[in-house]
């Protein structure tokens, strides 16, 4: 099997896999910006929170922490619930 580079797509390679992927379908109707920007913000809280909100049990030492940078960027501390 020779692939010719100028009929090569990459589209082609995955395309026997598709039919295992989910399909999302359109909406019924247009979602408005602020219907958007309201379920953005909830969600936003709801990370913020879980973020914030410690595990009972874990113990939080000053050991190495592996997750530092990660920490940093996602605004998160050690043994909270976004570690699970």
């Amino acid at each position: 099997l020779l692939l010719d580079e100028r009929n090569f797509r990459f589209l082609n390679l995955i395309k026997p896999m598709m039919c295992i992927l989910p399909e999302v379908q359109q909406p019924d109707r247009r979602i408005p910006f602020k219907e958007k920007l309201l379920w953005t913000s909830i969600s936003l809280f709801v990370f913020l929170v879980c973020c914030q909100i410690p595990l009972y049990g874990i113990m939080t030492n000053k050991s190495s922490d592996p997750f530092y940078w990660m920490r940093v960027i996602l605004a998160s501390n050690r043994g909270t619930l976004m570690e699970l």
